[in-house]
Parts: structure tokens; sequence; C-alpha cells
């Protein structure tokens, strides 16, 4: 056989076998058969976005718009665990995730104000557990809070270890601490989503977790897609606003965008909630509907 003989019957097969077999199978990713179910979108509402003079109105409002989490606060939180066992009974929603409410940092310069943290943060995650929350959202220390730490290789190392420690009491109760970067306006440190998530890897308890904020994710993210599929299995819930003014979604108009974000999520069958945390400027019953209309429909064109 010549040179050129060769060359034909090469392209020959080449051609033939890449008429028979798709580039997915090529190249090891699942078949157009094998494709997983595209995840629900699970949307969750802190206690103050759905309108209502009492939890239960409120309940009520968020389950006749199919609403399936509720995200309280954490504080008092262990007195309250009775009371929201009762109100979500029968109820086709459960608490998502809890919000905060510990006392101290863990960033402080001072150990007693780091103690205050840990001792109030264990508090906070054995009512979590009780309740079946995914986790309780820590944030390591805001702007106003001070002394803080120096951001250098030495405090990372440091937290890393306190994480470990606080990761595995959350893991006793079956429960995560969930790290929440925020944006420069209102956190020195940790304001990126695979910032969190390298945390979250080098503190080695599976009771550490991550999750992304849009509304912080627009200021300090150059791609929602990236940002979310850079905690890859760390991340265990999110949060949305509108990306103007960080009111209901839709009210800051085209900009109110999640789309790629939304796709990055079904690529990593995120089974985990996606919650308001957020204020209207408009009629509450007519925002919060619009909003979980928008975001439905924007769901709905996400595609991967």
């Amino acid at each position: 056989m010549d040179r050129k003989e060769f060359l034909i019957k090469t392209a020959l097969c080449g051609g033939a076998l890449a008429a028979a077999t798709s580039p997915m199978k090529l190249f090891g990713g699942p078949s157009s058969a094998a494709k997983p179910k595209s995840p629900e979108l699970k949307l969750s509402f802190q206690e103050g976005i759905a309108p209502g003079d009492s939890l239960e109105a409120k309940l009520d409002f968020m389950e006749s718009l199919g609403i399936k989490g509720l995200e309280p606060g954490g504080g008092n939180l262990s007195s309250r665990v009775s009371e929201l066992t009762s109100k979500l009974q029968g109820r086709d929603i459960k608490i998502s995730a809890i919000c905060a409410g510990f006392s101290g940092f863990l960033l402080s310069e001072d150990a007693s104000v780091r103690k205050q943290c840990m001792d109030s943060m264990t508090e906070i995650l054995e009512a979590a557990g009780a309740l079946g929350a995914r986790g309780v959202i820590l944030v390591p220390a805001f702007n106003g809070q001070k002394p803080a730490l120096p951001h250098t290789r030495e405090t990372r190392n440091f937290l890393v270890e306190e994480l470990h420690e606080l990761g595995e009491i959350a893991a006793k109760f079956n429960t995560t601490v969930i790290l929440e970067p925020l944006n420069r306006n209102e956190a020195h440190y940790l304001r990126q989503v695979a910032d969190a998530a390298s945390l979250c890897r080098d503190s080695k308890s599976s009771g550490i977790a991550c999750m992304g904020d849009f509304w912080h994710m627009t200021a300090e993210e150059t791609s929602d897609y990236g940002a979310f599929f850079s905690a890859g299995p760390y991340l265990k819930h999110v949060h949305i606003a509108s990306r103007g003014n960080r009111i209901m979604p839709g009210e800051d108009g085209e900009v109110d965008n999640y789309i790629e974000g939304f796709r990055a999520l079904k690529a990593l069958n995120y089974d985990g909630y996606v919650s308001f945390e957020c204020g209207t400027r408009g009629d509450r019953a007519e925002t919060v509907t619009a909003a979980v209309n928008l975001l439905r429909k924007q769901w709905s064109e996400a595609k991967i």
C-alpha cells in the first residue's frame, strides 16, 4: 500500500468512526440515553420574604407558590425548634438552611471572641440538625468586626484548623457549616466561591460546605457559571436577589439574568435550595410572585 492509498483508507475509517460514535462517547461522556434528569429548582424564602402577619400566614403564601424551603435566622434557634417543627408538619416545606445568628467571629484577634463564635455556632448547629437543615451559614469576619487577624497565609492556616473543629461538630449533628463569600464592601476576607471551596477542601471535614450568593457574585465573580462550578461537591446552598439593588429578582430589569448560574447548577446536578435574601420596592405579594415566575422561566431556559 503506497502513502496516498494509506491516507485515503485512514480518512474513510475515521469518517465512519465519527459517524457511528458521538463526541461524548469518544471522550467518555454520557450518551443521550444516559443523560441524567435535570434537577428541580427548589426555591426557599428567608422568613421576611413572604407577606403575612404570622409565620403560618407566610407559610400558606409560600405553599400557594410551591416554595419548598424556609431559611430562618439562627438567633435563639434552639428555642424555636418545637415551633418550627410544629408549623411545618404536614406541609411540603422543609428547613433549607439557617442564616447566621452566631456571636463573635472566627477571625478575631481576641480568643474570647473566637470562643463566643464556636460556642454559639455549636448551639445553632445542634438546633439545625434537629430541624434537618442542610447547614448554618457562617462568615469568618465582616468588615466592621475588629480587631481581626491579618489577611495572611498564617491566618488562613489558622482558619482551616478552626473550621475542621467546627465541621466535626456539625457532622456530629448531621448538618454542615456553610461558608458564605461576601463582596468587598461587606467582608475583607473570603470574597469568591472558589476560595470558600478551597477552605472546604483543606479543612478535611465533611461538615464544612460553601455557598454562592448571586448578589455578592455580581461584584466579585467574572462568571456565574465558573463560580458555581468551582465549588463542585462543596456547594450546599445558594442565595439570590436582584443584581442592581438587592431587591426582588426582576425588579432591576434586564440585568436580573441568572441563566448562566442556573446552567452550572444543572450541570452540577445541584440538589440544594435557591433562597431569597432581598428586600422589595413594591407590593410584596406582587413582587415576590413575579420573582418566582421569573426564576422558573429562566431555569427552564438554562440548557446544558
